[in-house]
């Protein structure tokens, strides 16, 4: 035996007897259920985990309890070699891991009370244990990207082997995408935001004067999410909403109404219920700038006359997408637009504003379309534009091919081989490390062998 297994065992063997026998753990009987190099798995490790999976309605087809105990044995594998190795926790992206499941399940649940009736614990000892959870995950998370980036480069022929090799019927189904280029106008953006503020400064007078907020939240905000609870929004981090926003939420104090808000999604007025730390709970008003049919028939008469001017010949698309769009993201490419998340200039379907899409479907390659009302890609729900496009290519759904879909063969490929590399460390730790299950856990049916010594 190794002097690290013969460590371990000592380890174990020297517990105290109530920490491997069962007893009274936040309202759960608690007890060691494996151990893995010096690591314990806590009963109620499990338990918590298992309770916020199905909180976020995870569904699994084993049983879950055993899932969760192989994933945090394979996660203990990996966060011992990182501690080996040095490696050092992201504090940034813990805090804000953390930061991003308290303020869900807050606004999901309704507050800090229902949060700790929910979990039996109060919120500073979940936070507490939910932060040792996400940096032990992130240390592990670290040391698995160092394992997967030690693979080398795949090469074009190790992706033509995968793709010969390749059930057929296993390659993925690439759908329909479309390249596309547009000229752009915007609508008299600062009449509409004019009107919009005089309509919110009259909201927040009547406000002054004795009206409840949440009563004109509920009669006219624009958002649907809130304006049917008066415009609360619930107990959240300030991270989520716009600086603007937050910055204006944080500096009232309780009951206190702010000054007209400008952010992407429109204009707000926002009155502060509570605050705590950088999480608050506030109600608000939106309304978001109108266009008027004088906008949008000056619009559509301006994109009619480029059209006409390229269809006549006496400009090219991508001159005239230079000259007039006012798009700054594809007017310097000649209109050609680009997936924000990808930079690709093929859109999946699903990629595609729907305004775009219902009118690209029913075009030629090569067709100019009539002007027509869309959104940008600015704010939650984008700022009203008027465009005409033209299709440059549609490419039908089909699988994957080598010749028109390395890139996403590349991919696979390489996951597949990020994925060996990363199995095959894990069935060495499991060599090499001692690992004990408590006899409860030991008839699961686990994933991968190696774990009942």
């Amino acid at each position: 035996m190794k002097i690290k297994a013969v460590l371990a065992a000592l380890a174990l063997a020297v517990m105290p007897l109530s920490t491997l026998s069962a007893q009274k753990y936040d309202g759960i009987i608690d007890k060691t259920v494996a151990l893995v190099g010096n690591s314990m798995i806590l009963l109620s490790q499990i338990e918590s985990e298992v309770q916020m999976m199905q909180f976020q309605g995870y569904v699994s087809d084993r049983n879950l309890r055993c899932e969760v105990l192989e994933n945090m044995m394979v996660s203990k594998l990996f966060y011992t070699q990182a501690q080996l190795d040095s490696l050092a926790v992201n504090p940034d992206m813990v805090d804000a891991a953390l930061e991003d499941r308290v303020s869900n399940i807050l606004s999901q649940l309704g507050g800090e009370e229902q949060v700790e009736k929910y979990f039996g614990k109060p919120l500073h000892k979940l936070r507490q244990e939910w932060r040792e959870t996400f940096m032990e995950q992130n240390l592990a998370q670290e040391m698995q990207r160092e394992v997967a980036g030690k693979i080398t480069e795949v090469t074009p022929k190790e992706v033509q082997q995968f793709y010969k090799s390749a059930p057929k019927d296993s390659l993925p189904i690439i759908p329909t995408q479309y390249q596309y280029s547009q000229i752009v106008l915007y609508p008299n953006v600062e009449r509409a935001k004019l009107a919009v503020r005089e309509r919110m400064l009259e909201f927040r007078q009547r406000i002054l004067d004795g009206e409840k907020l949440s009563v004109l939240a509920t009669l006219y905000s624009e958002d649907p999410g809130s304006a049917m609870r008066g415009g609360e929004l619930g107990m959240a981090s300030r991270s989520i909403f716009w600086p603007a926003f937050s910055d204006a939420a944080m500096s009232l104090k309780e009951g206190q109404v702010s000054p007209i808000v400008e952010t992407p999604d429109g204009f707000h007025i926002i009155q502060l219920i509570t605050k705590s730390g950088d999480m608050f709970n506030a109600r608000h008003i939106l309304l978001k700038p109108k266009y008027t049919v004088e906008d949008r028939d000056s619009a559509f008469i301006r994109l009619d006359s480029i059209r006409t001017v390229v269809l006549e010949d006496s400009l090219t698309f991508d001159q005239a997408a230079r000259i007039y769009s006012q798009d700054a993201k594809s007017r310097t490419n000649g209109g050609q637009v680009s997936d924000p998340a990808t930079g690709a200039p093929m859109f999946d379907v699903d990629r595609l504003k729907p305004a775009d899409y219902n009118v690209l479907k029913n075009m030629k390659e090569g067709e100019i379309s009539q002007p027509f009302e869309s959104v940008d890609d600015e704010g939650r729900s984008g700022n009203t534009v008027y465009k005409i496009v033209r299709l440059e290519k549609i490419r039908p759904s089909h699988p994957a091919s080598f010749e028109e879909d390395f890139n996403v063969l590349l991919d696979i490929a390489t996951n597949q081989k990020s994925v060996r590399e990363i199995e095959k460390f894990i069935k060495e730790k499991q060599e090499t490390t001692y690992i004990v299950i408590d006899p409860m856990f030991q008839k699961c049916d686990f994933r991968r062998d190696g774990w009942v010594k």
